[in-house]
């Protein structure tokens, strides 16, 4: 009796210097908090959150962040799948993982690359547009009239364009080259272009819907599982505008794909226990328009960090980390792994996190709703995600901090998880959706302005983080990594230690509220439907 007592107090001590230590990140580094040195942070068993913190402290999340722009820099600007800058990234994180006593592995999957595609419009006015290739589009170079498809250019532009085979007229595709101008809305892009395909387009444009801020720039999707012989391109709402001009005529240029394997980057530390493994990712690639320092440097960087301090850890359960692959171009690289995985493989995940755009400048803080309390998922929600959520809830509880929901979508890497029944959740700091008054108020920043104003642009720089953000949220990734690593049982019923740091936070104070609809709308990579 006595020894549980004494056990029990001093666990709750160890919590609460967990929840200060994540406190001390939020205040500048002075001589009062000064962390320990490098050497030391290299040395010691880091085996509790505040002593991680205290090395995590030091700077080294923004130091790797000014890694990834350094790549970004000396390789065209980005980071993207197929392209110099992802494989420096992918060897980079490799090689101080391994120096840190990672077993490291290249898990490597198929990738069709695509370059840069091309829209020019020829009339009635010249203008070139940006554009990029839809997965799943075919290749070549078309010059061609443009024929819009039931577009509805005065908003609120409700539309349906291209969902029925009766939106296309049979006599307006009767000319020699025909350019269909297709509008998001209503039905997934492939049934519109495989409507347009049959009533005989050489092309397809599909341009955003602009029905509301988030609908406005750029568009590109997937049209998988659809693959098409004929070049299909996304376009802005502005250039859809131009573009439906009557007499519009447009050269379309969709580059030859090329097979270019990709590597997601595999990080484990074995615990006692080899069959329970916990599983925490991020994406390492970006878009080919911009660095990608934000989306996603941020959860990459988060990841390598706390990762570089706990080499000496001895686990309960297996750690298993991973930088994702060829996410921006519909979350391939953690699919492939997934699916490269057998049924005993699968049954040994506990559960997956995943980091995702957690330093956004103009930031929420937002945690996956596994609990649809402020979303219905549309997608299966496996039982254990709930209390996942719960954790990470009862971090920012503790530390006083307001969160929200941020939809269980299944649009970034733990989809393939969830969709095997793995138990995941995670955090996110918004994307393209814009600010609300009622958020400004309760989190600061600006209204009317989106989560992230470079969200997949050249601006997503190193200047393009809030730290203050990005260091909150590594003190609520190393309370759910020291949680985890010693027991899932309230996630899937494996037990291990007999208390852990999260046992003894407060019960969540929940979120605010703020979101619904589209609030928390987590970012749209390989997004494959146009409602």
């Amino acid at each position: 009796m006595y020894r549980t007592a004494r056990s029990s107090r001093r666990t709750f001590g160890i919590a609460v210097a967990a929840v200060a230590a994540a406190a001390l990140v939020l205040t500048p580094m002075n001589a009062a908090t000064a962390a320990p040195s490098a050497k030391a942070c290299e040395q010691r068993n880091n085996n509790s959150v505040d002593k991680l913190l205290e090395c995590v402290k030091r700077g080294g999340v923004l130091e790797h962040l000014d890694a990834f722009q350094r790549i970004a820099d000396e390789n065209g600007g980005n980071r993207a799948a197929g392209l110099p800058g992802y494989e420096a990234s992918a060897d980079y994180v490799a090689d101080r993982l391994t120096r840190a006593g990672w077993n490291v592995t290249f898990d490597e999957f198929p990738y069709t690359y695509i370059g840069p595609s091309t829209l020019t419009q020829l009339t009635p006015t010249e203008a070139d547009h940006e554009t990029g290739a839809y997965t799943g589009s075919g290749s070549g170079e078309i010059t061609g009239t443009i024929i819009a498809v039931d577009v509805v250019l005065a908003q609120p532009a409700d539309t349906s364009s291209g969902c029925e085979p009766e939106d296309f007229d049979p006599a307006a595709f009767a000319g020699e080259t025909d350019i269909a101008l297709i509008q998001r809305g209503t039905c997934n892009f492939s049934v519109k272009v495989e409507n347009a395909v049959a009533a005989g387009a050489e092309a397809v444009i599909i341009f955003n819907q602009g029905n509301d801020p988030t609908r406005e720039g750029l568009i590109v999707g997937t049209l998988d599982p659809l693959v098409v012989d004929i070049p299909v391109v996304g376009a802005s709402f502005a250039a859809g505008v131009a573009l439906a001009e009557a007499g519009s005529t447009a050269f379309i240029s969709v580059p030859q794909p090329e097979e270019r394997p990709q590597r997601n980057v595999i990080a484990e530390l074995p615990g006692k226990n080899r069959d329970n493994v916990v599983m925490l990712g991020s994406h390492l690639d970006s878009v080919q328009a911009g660095p990608g320092i934000n989306d996603n440097g941020s959860g990459s960087a988060a990841l390598l960090e706390i990762a570089e301090h706990i080499g000496k850890l001895k686990p309960q359960n297996t750690l298993r980390f991973a930088w994702w692959g060829a996410e921006e171009d519909g979350l391939l690289g953690s699919e492939a792994y997934v699916e490269g995985l057998d049924q005993a493989q699968l049954d040994r995940i506990a559960l997956y996190l995943n980091f995702d755009m957690i330093a956004s400048p103009n930031f929420i803080y937002m945690v996956y709703d596994g609990d649809e309390s402020g979303y219905p998922a549309p997608v299966p929600v496996p039982e254990g995600s709930i209390q996942i959520e719960d954790l990470f809830e009862s971090y920012f509880t503790a530390l006083r901090i307001p969160y929200d929901d941020a939809e269980f979508s299944g649009r970034s890497d733990y989809e393939a998880f969830i969709l095997n029944g793995i138990p995941a959740g995670g955090l996110f700091t918004g994307a393209e959706v814009v600010k609300t008054e009622q958020q400004a108020a309760i989190w600061g920043g600006t209204a009317g302005a989106q989560y992230d104003p470079c969200y997949h642009l050249a601006c997503d720089t190193r200047q393009n983080i809030d730290a203050k953000a990005l260091y909150v949220n590594v003190g609520a990734i190393a309370t759910a990594l020291f949680t985890y690593a010693y027991s899932t049982e309230k996630v899937n019923g494996v037990k291990g230690a007999k208390f852990t740091i999260g046992d003894l936070l407060p019960r969540p104070a929940g979120p605010q509220g703020t979101v619904g609809g589209s609030g928390g709308l987590a970012h749209e990579h390989g997004v494959r439907e146009a409602a």
